[in-house]
């Protein structure tokens, strides 16, 4: 099994790239994001490589940092998302962003990728969402954590109460969640909601009408 390339890139198209490795030239499917980090042609390059075999091919897809062929290898176990569609919602998503939509819930994220509608939208948050802590990303990885600890006085989650009153001032769900996290971490996981609130306003910029 091919885990790795190293060698010169060679010549690249809509979604795939052939990298020269001492004169044998490999073609490996990549995601946009990943296309559009490449070096120029003729110019050294090395990715991580995921090999599917097949009865009738051999497929190899790239990557550019080992995170994202464990995101790619991670949106799979999802029922209905095969390489063609992991590697669409790696062109709409860094991993990173991947990740901070499952932990945030937000559905409409994963609809930006082609081939992907609110059914399966929704089957990709249910069904990572207990499977993204293996994945550290940045402020977004501490939520769960700052959310179990963080109680609002009635009972709710006051990270998801400050998200929904961000969310109702007009922001995308993931944007406002990646904000009360880093609200939520500053402030050793114990805050009020207007606090959080107000912390995450001042870092997103104001809110919209201001």
């Amino acid at each position: 099994m091919i885990a790795k390339l190293r060698g010169r890139l060679d010549s690249t198209g809509e979604d795939w790239a052939v990298v020269d490795v001492g004169g044998v030239g490999y073609l490996v499917f990549c995601a946009s994001r990943t296309l559009a980090a490449l070096p120029g042609l003729g110019e050294g390059v090395e990715l991580s490589i995921e090999t599917h075999v097949r009865e009738d091919h051999i497929h190899l897809y790239g990557f550019t940092t080992a995170a994202d062929r464990e995101m790619f290898r991670t949106l799979m176990t999802v029922q209905g998302v095969g390489a063609k569609v992991a590697l669409a919602i790696l062109s709409a998503l860094s991993a990173e962003q991947v990740g901070q939509a499952i932990i945030a819930g937000d559905q409409t994220a994963f609809k930006r990728a082609s081939g992907v509608g609110a059914k399966l939208a929704g089957r990709l948050v249910a069904e990572l969402k207990d499977k993204i802590g293996a994945f550290a990303f940045g402020s977004a990885a501490v939520v769960p954590t700052a959310a179990k600890g963080t109680k609002a006085t009635s009972g709710g989650n006051v990270v998801e109460d400050a998200v929904s009153a961000l969310v109702n001032l007009g922001y995308g769900r993931m944007e406002a969640f990646s904000a009360v996290s880093r609200a939520a971490q500053a402030a050793g996981g114990v805050a009020p909601v207007g606090s959080l609130i107000r912390t995450s306003l001042k870092d997103l910029g104001g809110s919209h009408g201001g």
